[in-house]
């Protein structure tokens, strides 16, 4: 199996929501990771990033969430043109895991029609709220024809241990990672917005855009006991690690 670190956009935040004590105007980039699996029994998508739109039209795409999380990615930087690098059309992919529902993690999710999309059942019923858009769901990323597979717990995909979905609630009520066991380069945690950047992880700061503090605490716990375990966590934005990490047709093995 091969895992492709693909780029699903880019966005500004106030780092203030990520760390305590520092100024209110300041701000940080974080780039939004989107992972292709090439398991034997199909085309596995982490996460399929912002849509085109929201580069160009940020608050036609995602309204006053746009001043949130502000895109700073060109309209081309997006899962659809990082996939076609790698030799792999939209219709070639089999299933779309949601690691949640927010827009920079599901903007691109109807583009992939022939994909089973794999998203977690407390996930999906946080998305169909009354008032789920305050929480930052919006139903053109996510309410689309392609059929779902709900889960509710732990989930091997192809029941062989290549491809794992761990619940890690907090960030969101579904959030979910994906344990990956590679043959050569070993076992990886796609973390997501559990972690979504490493000093959280490494300071126990709870983001302030935290759904459950007890929760984001417990699944931090559950992500140090897998890292100890041997898993490398890749985290949803971090810049430095971003950087780091191989991406495009350079791919993990």
């Amino acid at each position: 199996m091969k895992m492709h670190v693909l780029s699903g956009g880019r966005l500004r935040m106030r780092k203030s929501i990520y760390f305590p004590d520092v100024a209110k105007d300041a701000t940080i980039e974080m780039p939004v990771s989107c992972i292709l699996l090439k398991h034997p029994k199909g085309n596995v998508l982490f996460d399929t990033g912002c849509h085109p739109s929201a580069a160009t039209d940020p608050e036609g795409r995602w309204g006053a969430l746009a001043k949130v999380m502000t895109p700073i990615m060109a309209r081309e930087t997006n899962i659809l043109t990082e996939l076609q690098a790698v030799g792999v059309e939209p219709d070639e992919i089999n299933f779309v895991i949601c690691s949640h529902l927010h827009p920079d993690h599901c903007g691109c999710n109807e583009f992939f029609q022939m994909a089973t999309v794999v998203v977690h059942d407390r996930e999906l019923a946080a998305a169909k709220e009354p008032g789920a858009t305050n929480a930052g769901y919006l139903s053109a990323d996510w309410d689309h024809p392609m059929p779902m597979r709900v889960v509710d717990k732990e989930t091997d995909l192809f029941e062989d241990g290549r491809i794992v979905l761990i619940p890690l609630p907090g960030h969101t009520p579904g959030m979910m990672g994906a344990l990956v066991q590679l043959d050569r380069d070993g076992q990886f945690l796609l973390a997501s917005d559990a972690v979504g950047l490493r000093a959280n992880l490494d300071h126990d700061f709870i983001p302030k855009n935290t759904w459950n503090v007890e929760q984001c605490r417990q699944s931090f716990a559950e992500v140090r006991r897998l890292e100890k375990a041997g898993a490398k966590v890749i985290c949803g934005h971090d810049l430095e690690q971003w950087d780091a990490l191989r991406k495009g047709t350079d791919a993990y093995e």
